[in-house]
């Protein structure tokens, strides 16, 4: 089996399980960060573009499509290596509390990782405004490209309150 293979079949399992717990009624902590709040029709994002009224971050809120922050901490560990995932953990907490549908209305960043422009997250998946596997492998990804590390961009998140 190719990694390709075994990465889409995880996906389609984490999904799946995600799904499942949706449909059994698991619901999480309401969403309450500091900064970001959740996705509203019209929200402006980067470029100066909205997100749609039908748009998967409006239609997953009105749905109320919420993924338990503990299922999504544990889909995290699929993608991060152990001795990063505190830093990563500390990270997406501060930055979405682990809100996949989370919109920055001031700024537009968008997801788990808060994208600048939202639509970055695309390079990893067509599913990204929705499927939190997809924003946690390019939150993953960003941070190693950007810092080197979860853990060092969690040092530099420490000294600015963003990265």
């Amino acid at each position: 089996m190719t990694r390709g293979a075994a990465r889409g079949i995880v996906t389609c399992v984490a999904v799946g399980l995600l799904a499942a717990l949706g449909a059994a009624g698991a619901s999480a902590t309401t969403f309450a960060p500091a900064t970001p709040e959740p996705a509203r029709a019209g929200a402006e994002i980067a470029g100066g573009s909205s997100l749609p009224t039908g748009s998967a971050a409006v239609l997953g809120k009105t749905m109320g499509w919420v993924y338990p922050p503990l299922l999504l901490k544990g889909l995290a560990f699929l993608v991060v290596p152990p001795d990063q995932m505190a830093a990563f953990t500390a990270i997406i907490s501060r930055e979405s509390s682990w809100n996949v549908f989370a919109v920055n209305p001031s700024s537009g960043a968008y997801g788990l990782a808060q994208a600048l422009p939202a639509e970055k997250m695309s390079a990893e998946g067509v599913d990204w405004f929705f499927n939190p596997l997809t924003q946690l492998r390019w939150a993953y990804k960003y941070m190693n490209k950007r810092y080197g590390s979860p853990n060092a961009a969690w040092d530099f998140w420490q000294q600015h309150h963003w990265y």
